[in-house]
Order: structure tokens, then C-alpha cells, then sequence
């Protein structure tokens, strides 16, 4: 049974997804191998606290606090970030699957996405401010309205938005990254 706050502990190989979670919460918490599919995680506080390889799908998250987090290795398919409380919002993420993540209106300046698949996710009117793409496949990901800059996007792959609809004052790009700055132009560039 957890308690109502959880200081420096780590769980390894816990099915939370039994356990009354919501209002809780972790300080310097480590996960490790967990697994809180369905989870109701409405109104928790994850506070320097550490996911590796967990699998988090189909969770509820109205209010949950994620500040200074950071993650690595785990599965976050369709995660609502939206839902999740503004204050003090900060998530890394490092190999993780953000396949259809919604990040949509969240302040993320300076994230870090390393190795990461973020496919069809969205980042409309999210401040992305510094935010690193480091190795990242960007396939159908939406950038809609974002502030993007000094972002960079140098190693990711896959991407496409429009410039004249996100702001990407000194953001970097790699010369193969044009194209999916170009895709509006219908036109075709080769080296």
C-alpha cells in the first residue's frame, strides 16, 4: 500500500496499474520496469523523480504534476501531456516511444528529446524554446503555432511544418533537414 507522500524510494517491476495512485505523491522517486497502464494519475506529483523503461499507457491525468522528470526507455503511446499541470512542468525524455503524444499549449522550453520516436504527436502552440531533438524520427508530428526558437533540430528526421506558422528565430536545422521546411513548396532539391 503507498502512502499519501513517497520520498526517495525505488520501485522496480511494480503493476501499478491496481493501485490507487491519484493525489499522491513522489519526490526523488525512481521507476524502474513499471507498468501503470489505466492508471488514474489525477492530481499525482512527480517531483525529481526518474522513469526507466516503464510502460505508461491509457492513463488519467487531469492535474498531474510532472517537475523536473525525466524519462528513459518507456513506452508513453497516446500520453495526454496536455492534461497535466502547468506549474513547474519539466520532462526529458531520452529513448522513449512518444508515438501520438499530445504535448498540445505546454510551456517545454529546453526539453530534451534524445533518441526518441515521436510519430504523429502534437506540438501546437507549445512553447519548444531551446528544445533539442537529438536523433529523433518526427514523422507526422504537427508543429502548428509553436514557438520554436533556438530549437534544435539538426539530428531529427521526418519532420515537416510550415515556417511561416511557428516561430523559429535562430533555430538549427541540418541541410537534410530542408526538405520538411520546404514540403509547402512543392518543390524538389537534390545534392
Amino acid at each position: 500500500m503507498l502512502e499519501m507522500a513517497n520520498y526517495d524510494k525505488t520501485y522496480r517491476q511494480v503493476d501499478f496499474s491496481t493501485e490507487m495512485l491519484a493525489g499522491k505523491e513522489f519526490d526523488e522517486c525512481q521507476f524502474i520496469n513499471c507498468l501503470f497502464t489505466g492508471c488514474d494519475l489525477s492530481e499525482t506529483e512527480f517531483l525529481n523523480c526518474s522513469f526507466e523503461d516503464c510502460t505508461m499507457m491509457m492513463l488519467k491525468l487531469n492535474g498531474t504534476g510532472m517537475k523536473e522528470v525525466r524519462m528513459k526507455g518507456c513506452k508513453l503511446t497516446g500520453f495526454d501531456f496536455s492534461l497535466c499541470n502547468d506549474f513547474l512542468f519539466q520532462v526529458d525524455f531520452i529513448s522513449c516511444q512518444l508515438d501520438y503524444a499530445l504535448f498540445t499549449g505546454k510551456k517545454m522550453r529546453k526539453t530534451r528529446f534524445s533518441g526518441c520516436s515521436v510519430i504523429q504527436a502534437d506540438f501546437s502552440e507549445c512553447d519548444l524554446t531551446e528544445a533539442v531533438f537529438d536523433d529523433c524520427v518526427l514523422t507526422g508530428t504537427t508543429f502548428y503555432r509553436t514557438l520554436l526558437e533556438k530549437a534544435d533540430f539538426r539530428t531529427a528526421t521526418d519532420f515537416s511544418f510550415d515556417p511561416d506558422e511557428n516561430r523559429l528565430k535562430k533555430a538549427r536545422f541540418s541541410l537534410e533537414g530542408l526538405p520538411g521546411l520546404l514540403q509547402k513548396y512543392n518543390i524538389q532539391i537534390e545534392s
